[in-house]
C-alpha cells in the first residue's frame, strides 16, 4: 500500500489542489512538504499532534518534512476559526513559545542531517520594508477573491482588523520563499487553512509560473463536529507540566464509542487492517479499542514508562476506586481545612474539578459527586481529610486530593 493510499483509507486528507499530481509526487519522488505552527502558546497541543504525526508519517515514507514555526505571522495572528481578534504577543513571548515548539517537535519528527528542517518565518517576514512588501507581493492579491475566503467572511460581521487582513499575504509568500529557497513543493495544514494554502499555491504561480501543490487535513472532531482536545482545564497540551501523561491518557481512555475508532485511524500508526477489523465493535467491546488509543497516544507524547504508568493507574482507579500515585492529585495547605476537614464544594473547585462553587453546587445536587466510593448530596457536606480521599466525578473523573 502506497503512503497516498493509507493517507485516505485512513480518512486523513480533507481536499486537494491536484489529487492525480500530488498521489504521483507522494508515491514517486522525495518531496519537501512543510506545515506552519503559529507560537501562540509556549506548548504544542492535541490539534498540531495530527500534524506532526502526518508529518512522521511522510518522513517514514521517504519525503523531508519542514516545520514552519511563525515567529512572523503570529505577530499578526491567523482569524482564521475566531470570533475575535487574537492577543498580540511580544517578540519575546513568541520566541520563548517558538523554542518550546521546537523542543517538542524534536519527539516525534528526525531532524538529524538532512531529514527534516526546522525554520522560523521572522527570519524573512521581519525583515520586509513595508512598502517594499506591498509592492512585492500584495499586488498579486485580489481584496475581492480574499473576501470569499472562508477565513475573512466569518469575520466580516463582527470586524475584521486590517492587521488581521494581511495574514493570508504573509503566510502565502511563506510558501513561496520555501519554494525558492528549499525546493519545497507542497504545504500541509489543518482544513480550516485550506484558503491560506491556496493563496500561497496561487503565488508561487503568478511570481515563478511553477506548479505547487495544497493538501489539508481532517480536523480532529467529534462524530457531531466539535473539536476534540478541550478538557474542563483548556486545551489538551503535549507538555506534561499543562496536561499530566495520566490526564492526557484519561482524555483518549474517554473518548466517545462512535468517536475511538476514527482517533484510531488519524492519530495512531497501529495498521489500519487491524484498526479496521474493530470497526464491526460496539458498548463494551470498545473498551479495550479505547484502552489501546489511549496507550499508544501516551506512548507516543510521554514516553513507553509514563504510558505504562498512566494505564496501570487508570485500572487501579476503574477496578477499585483504589488510590495510585500517578492519579492527578491536589495537595492541600493547612489554611485550607477547619479541624482536618473542608466543605465539599470548595473541594471540587480548589481540585480543578468546578470553575467555581455554583458549578459544584450543581454538581453534587444532581448527584455526579462521590468521596471515597460515598455518594455526596449535601452541598454542604464536610469532607475529613486524614491522609488523603479519592474523589469521583461523574462516572470517568478521578482525583486524589491529600494533605
Amino acid at each position: 500500500m502506497t503512503v497516498f493510499e493509507e493517507l485516505k483509507r485512513r480518512g486523513l486528507i480533507a481536499q486537494m489542489t491536484h489529487e492525480d499530481k500530488i498521489e504521483e509526487l507522494l508515491n514517486n519522488e522525495k518531496v519537501t512538504f512543510y506545515i506552519g505552527f503559529d507560537a501562540t502558546a509556549d506548548s504544542l497541543h492535541v490539534g498540531h499532534f495530527l500534524q506532526l504525526v502526518v508529518m512522521k508519517r511522510l518522513q517514514m515514507a521517504g519525503h523531508r518534512p519542514i516545520a514552519l514555526l511563525g515567529t512572523g505571522t503570529t505577530l499578526v495572528g491567523d482569524p482564521t476559526g475566531k470570533t475575535d481578534m487574537r492577543p498580540m504577543l511580544t517578540k519575546e513571548q513568541i520566541a520563548h513559545n517558538a523554542e518550546c515548539f521546537r523542543r517538542q517537535m524534536s519527539k516525534f519528527v528526525d531532524f538529524s542531517g538532512d531529514n527534516a528542517k526546522i525554520v522560523k518565518n521572522g527570519d524573512w517576514l521581519c525583515e520586509f520594508k513595508y512598502l517594499d512588501f506591498l509592492r512585492d507581493v500584495g499586488k498579486f492579491f485580489s481584496v475581492n477573491k480574499m473576501l470569499t475566503a472562508e477565513c475573512f467572511k466569518s469575520r466580516l460581521e463582527r470586524g475584521l482588523s486590517f492587521i488581521e487582513f494581511n495574514y493570508m499575504i504573509m503566510q502565502s509568500y511563506d510558501f513561496l520563499h520555501l519554494y525558492r529557497t528549499e525546493g519545497c513543493k507542497i504545504e500541509l495544514g489543518g482544513d480550516d487553512q485550506w484558503s491560506n494554502i491556496l493563496g500561497g499555491v496561487d503565488l508561487v504561480r503568478r511570481v515563478e509560473g511553477e506548479e505547487v501543490y495544497g493538501m489539508t487535513f481532517t480536523l480532529l472532531t467529534t462524530k457531531e463536529g466539535k473539536k476534540m482536545g478541550k478538557t474542563e482545564k483548556g486545551a489538551l497540551w503535549l507538555d506534561p507540566e499543562k496536561t499530566t501523561p495520566y490526564e492526557f491518557f484519561q482524555y483518549w481512555r474517554n473518548v466517545g464509542d462512535d468517536d475511538v475508532i476514527n482517533c484510531m485511524k488519524l492519530l495512531t500508526f497501529v495498521p489500519i487492517e487491524e484498526i479496521e477489523s474493530m470497526e464491526t465493535l460496539s458498548g463494551a467491546q470498545l473498551n479495550p479499542v479505547k484502552e489501546r488509543l489511549a496507550f499508544e497516544l501516551t506512548k507516543m507524547v510521554h514516553g513507553e514508562e509514563e504510558a505504562q504508568k498512566a494505564l496501570d493507574a487508570a485500572r487501579q482507579v476503574f477496578s477499585a476506586a483504589a488510590n495510585s500515585d500517578d492519579m492527578p492529585t491536589t495537595v492541600l495547605s493547612g489554611e485550607d481545612l477547619v479541624n482536618g476537614e473542608i466543605g465539599i464544594l470548595t473541594l471540587l473547585v480548589k481540585c480543578g474539578l468546578a470553575p467555581s462553587n455554583g458549578e459544584a453546587r450543581r454538581l453534587v445536587q444532581q448527584g455526579g459527586i462521590s468521596v471515597d466510593g460515598e455518594k455526596i448530596s449535601d452541598p454542604k457536606e464536610m469532607v475529613k481529610i486524614d491522609d488523603f480521599v479519592v474523589i469521583k466525578k461523574g462516572k470517568k473523573v478521578f482525583h486524589k486530593a491529600s494533605r
